[in-house]
């Protein structure tokens, strides 16, 4: 295994991980898609939280200028650092009600009326605001992978470098031949202590042509990807079904087919 992410809020920037723990009842362990920014017209009951598709909140899909910020959060502390394109810092306190305030008025004045409204940020217990939460509970809790060999091999086709950090996943794996990890669904997958079903291959939306670097929206790789393979989809999605902990360099075992 390569390289490891969780994103704190849905649409902003990755946080590498050296180790991660994961459990069936959980996914992922800690602030992965914990918040979400609702647009104005977004209503989200945290009481009683229902999946919503990513079209109800900010989103690298339609709002690309998020990528151009660069964010770090403290799951310990709440707090959260942005920095923008010019250097500018801003900081807030994601356990105080004064720097949720702060947030969704830092969104309103970055994005303006891309934001249909005053933006909110949003959480529930328990839930994750992850593209594939209106797939099912399980899914919702389910982490998403990208094989590197499968990125170079669309790059070199594409014809110009393809940073792996556009797929947003949390598990970066290296040492698999290309788009092997697309024939792992419906199979187990072991990974340091934790054990994992490969559920979903992954279909891509234009997100992915966002460089994550610049928040430019430069190419338009979900018409490669079709037009090269046949398909969509770049990547799969575990479901946790043992719970355990990944490292960076743990071996990867998927079991074989049935």
């Amino acid at each position: 295994m390569s390289e490891l992410f969780h994103y704190p809020i849905k649409g902003l920037s990755p946080q590498q991980d050296t180790f991660l723990a994961v459990t069936a009842e959980n996914g992922l362990v800690g602030p992965d898609r914990r918040f979400a920014l609702a647009l104005g017209t977004t209503e989200f009951d945290a009481d009683h939280p229902e999946p919503l598709d990513k079209g109800y909140f900010l989103m690298l899909r339609r709002n690309e200028s998020l990528a151009a910020l660069k964010t770090v959060f403290d799951g310990d502390t709440g707090a959260l650092t942005i920095v923008k394109p010019d250097g500018a810092t801003f900081a807030a306190n994601l356990e105080e009600p004064a720097g949720r305030v702060a947030v969704e008025d830092f969104f309103a004045d970055y994005l303006g009326d891309a934001c249909k409204g005053r933006p909110k940020l949003v959480e529930a217990a328990g839930h994750k605001f992850t593209d594939v939460s209106v797939v099912s509970p399980a899914m919702m809790r389910a982490v998403s992978v990208i094989n590197l060999a499968s990125v170079r091999d669309l790059e070199a086709r594409f014809g110009r470098p393809v940073h792996p950090l556009r797929f947003r996943a949390n598990i970066y794996l290296d040492g698999l031949a290309p788009w092997e990890e697309l024939t792992w669904v419906g199979r187990d997958v072991t990974i340091g202590s934790a054990r994992f079903r490969c559920v979903l291959r992954t279909k891509r939306c234009a997100a992915i042509d966002v460089d994550p670097e610049t928040g430019l929206r430069d190419t338009a790789l979900p018409k490669a990807i079709f037009a090269n393979y046949g398909h969509p989809d770049c990547g799969v999605y575990f479901e946790v079904s043992g719970d355990g902990t990944i490292e960076v360099g743990d071996d990867v075992i998927c079991d074989e087919a049935a």
